[in-house]
């Protein structure tokens, strides 16, 4: 399909086309270039999530079945816990980390009335997810901001949500070779435990939301009981398993 630039339909539909040989070369590249471990995605540019087709590049972390596990906590909670007052205002959220911009889009997609803000410390990050909120129509419906996590961004805030970088330095072995060596560091490793930026998030989460308002994050099993822990004195705490049933999504409410 990448070679052919065709659809799976079109591929299955004719099986006796032959490749020219300015195809078989582009096809041989990307064989060579997969045999080097490089992701597929980075090599077609090219991710589905949420339905949607994102542009990635190496610049971004790579979108996964995973993160969808966030967008449907976020939209679950903002449908059970809208009360009067918020029903007659627009929901206002913010995707710190944005990278592709998968959730802020997915978000945009789901919730045609919610104003969203999408913050990223890269800036080539913020290229992508720019590109990705055109080819998708719905640059009009998210605000882009490079900063560091919620610096800046003017509260307050129904929800924030994140996918931030989760993983220790110390676990970096177990970490597959794929993503050690392709995807942005700064995307995947949090520090020496993994909850460095977490621990930064939570806290400024905390002073841009209304009372009652979300804090959505991904996280993983390794990270889990720690994680909840900075979320002492918070309502509602929960965490959501991904379909492995490894502890994933991360989910409390500011008290009111």
């Amino acid at each position: 399909m990448f070679t052919l630039a065709c659809d799976r339909a079109y591929l299955y539909g004719h099986p006796e086309r032959e490749l020219t040989n300015d195809e078989r070369a582009r096809y041989e590249e990307a064989l060579t270039q997969r045999a080097k471990g490089i992701p597929a995605q980075y090599i077609t540019g090219h991710q589905e999530f949420w339905g949607m087709d994102f542009i990635v590049s190496p610049a971004v972390l790579i979108p996964r079945p995973e993160t969808e596990h966030v967008i449907e906590r976020v939209l679950e909670v903002l449908a059970a816990g809208r009360g009067a007052e918020t029903a007659r205002r627009r929901p206002r959220l913010a995707d710190v980390g944005t990278g592709s911009g998968c959730i802020a889009l997915a978000l945009a997609k789901e919730l045609p009335q919610a104003e969203i803000h999408a913050t990223d410390i890269s800036s080539e990050a913020l290229e992508i997810a720019r590109a990705n909120a055109t080819r998708l129509n719905l640059d009009t419906r998210i605000g882009f901001h490079q900063a560091d996590l919620l610096a800046g961004i003017e509260p307050p805030f129904d929800a924030v949500v994140s996918n931030p970088p989760y993983v220790g330095l110390a676990e970096e072995d177990q970490v597959q070779l794929e993503v050690r060596k392709f995807e942005p560091r700064t995307a995947v490793f949090a520090g020496q435990s993994g909850l460095e930026v977490i621990e930064r998030l939570v806290p400024q989460a905390y002073a841009v939301l209304e009372p009652k308002g979300w804090l959505v994050l991904e996280m993983s099993g390794t990270i889990s009981d720690k994680a909840q822990r900075l979320l002492h004195g918070w309502a509602n705490l929960e965490v959501m398993p991904d379909l492995q049933g490894i502890p994933r999504v991360l989910s409390a409410q500011k008290p009111s």
